[in-house]
């Protein structure tokens, strides 16, 4: 009981570092750590024949993923034992374990860098088009060169609610269910996903990171279209998220995001590729500042939700 006391209060010592420091120094950032080793061996995987990067993608991503996990692991377990030895009473043991899971759980989270880089984009935007532009090529991989003011704000909103998930209900989901493992584990498959997930040359070679990523992130997506409705305190409508998340070619992505676009009311358009909420307003300004503020309430909601998730062996003990 008192570890799982502990990994309830890591969630919210990660969440209060997160919020207060932010991200750690590249130096230190396990999650960069996952992006070099991905960007070392990826390229050489695009130079082989189609069925060979294939398979190098699974023995490449299964690699990298044992690595990360039994890293986590022993990590978790190093600091279990160490706050065992020290053999202090029960609620100081638990604190003390809290505040040190907290610490390494918080680089699998970066909530306050999104909601940043997010509110950057709109401020930029309100300087020239180029300076927005500018700006949200740091969120997005698209060429950002033929989008206009409404086309930069819709990106910056779709990426709010898709990273939303990504970057802190899919971890927190992942270690309410595995621990540390289970967090680092998802971040390490959807670095891989957002580096080798692509079509082209990586087509190949990341189908294997790409189908991993959308198993993790099924669950997870989908609450976090739930707690958007949630933190907005409104219900669009079960019927109508799903048809809104149908439209994108993720199976995934487009939960938060069409969940977004009901609950402000606008569209929300990838030129080419979708458009959701099509009848929908343009989003202007005011609109990226409620969906920053919505999605800042969300992050309550995750908080009790995953500790709510690891409680229930210990409601169940008192039950019994």
């Amino acid at each position: 009981m008192g570890w799982i006391l502990a990994s309830m209060l890591a969630v919210l010592v990660a969440l209060w570092i997160d919020r207060r420091l932010g991200e750690p120094p590249v130096w230190a950032h396990p999650v960069v750590a996952m992006g070099r080793y991905l960007g070392l061996i990826g390229p050489l995987l695009t130079q082989l024949p189609a069925q060979l990067a294939w398979l190098g993608g699974v023995m490449a991503w299964s690699l990298g993923a044992c690595l990360v996990l039994a890293l986590a692991l022993g990590a978790e377990m190093a600091w279990h034992w160490f706050v065992s030895a020290l053999a202090w009473p029960f609620w100081p043991s638990v604190i003390l374990a809290g505040l040190g899971l907290g610490v390494v759980l918080k680089p699998m989270l970066a909530w306050r860098m999104l909601h940043e880089e997010v509110r950057l984009v709109e401020q930029a935007l309100a300087q020239s088009l180029s300076a927005g532009q500018a700006r949200l090529s740091r969120l997005v991989s698209r060429d950002v060169q033929q989008l206009d003011e409404v086309r930069v704000r819709e990106s910056a909103i779709e990426s709010l609610a898709e990273n939303l998930n990504d970057s802190l209900v899919a971890p927190l989901f992942w270690f309410a269910l595995l621990g540390l493992p289970g967090a680092a584990l998802y971040r390490f498959a959807n670095t891989a996903d957002a580096m080798w997930g692509y079509r082209g040359r990586y087509e190949w070679a990341g189908k294997w990171a790409a189908k991993v990523d959308d198993f993790l992130s099924w669950v997870p997506a989908r609450l976090t279209a739930m707690l958007l409705c949630a933190a907005a305190g409104t219900w669009p409508g079960l019927a109508r998220m799903r048809a809104q998340a149908r439209r994108t070619p993720s199976p995934n992505g487009g939960w938060p995001m069409g969940t977004m676009a009901l609950l402000l009311g606008v569209s929300l358009r990838k030129p080419d590729v979708y458009a959701l909420n099509e009848q929908g307003r343009p989003p202007e300004a005011a609109h990226t500042s409620v969906a920053l503020a919505t999605a800042g309430k969300a992050v309550g909601w995750v908080a009790a939700l995953v500790m709510l998730m690891m409680a229930q062996p210990i409601m169940l003990r008192w039950q019994a």
